[in-house]
């Protein structure tokens, strides 16, 4: 196997993405698992969110990277076969995602769809990051569809808190 195959073999998810129905959702679910698993092993080894966020860049940098060989090799920019993107993007949220929240499955299947939604829709400034060339726009909008999920559960989460607050006398 040389490098551009291993890389399209990487970035399909050992083809995965080639599933025809919705791959984007299944790298998702893949990212789910990876998420969990990182977790589990921070929480053992009580990495602190500083190391979190450190293997989060490092593997968003591997991630581009991969996905910069990957597209070459199929020829076409974010493929929906390279979910690789998805997997990073999800597993971003379930790491950096309040702990407690994510698991309670009404939660976390929120934050699923949440995240689902904004990678298909796009918004602002979603839409322009995809078109970054190889494998940075190909991550860069999952990035931002991850991070806007972020923000909505914290915040969510913090509005509730502070209802709650307010409301004890």
């Amino acid at each position: 196997m040389n490098i551009r195959s291993a890389a399209v073999f990487l970035a399909t998810i050992g083809g995965l993405g080639k599933i025809r129905w919705a791959p984007g959702t299944w790298g998702s679910l893949a990212g789910v698992v990876v998420g969990f698993i990182v977790r589990g092993i921070a929480w053992q080894w009580t990495w602190t969110l500083l190391l979190l966020v450190g293997f989060l860049v490092i593997a968003f940098i591997l991630c581009a990277i991969v996905c910069t060989i990957a597209e070459r090799e199929i020829g076409l920019h974010d493929a929906p076969a390279i979910i690789l993107d998805e997997v990073w993007a999800m597993a971003a949220v379930v790491i950096l995602g309040p702990w407690w929240t994510l698991a309670s499955w009404y939660w976390f299947v929120g934050a699923f769809l949440l995240f689902r939604a904004f990678d298909i829709l796009k918004p602002f400034p979603l839409n322009w990051l995809e078109r970054l060339p190889g494998g940075w726009g190909i991550m860069a909008d999952d990035l931002g569809a991850a991070a806007y999920t972020i923000t909505f559960i914290w915040c969510v989460i913090a509005a509730i808190v502070l209802f709650f607050a307010s409301h004890i006398h």
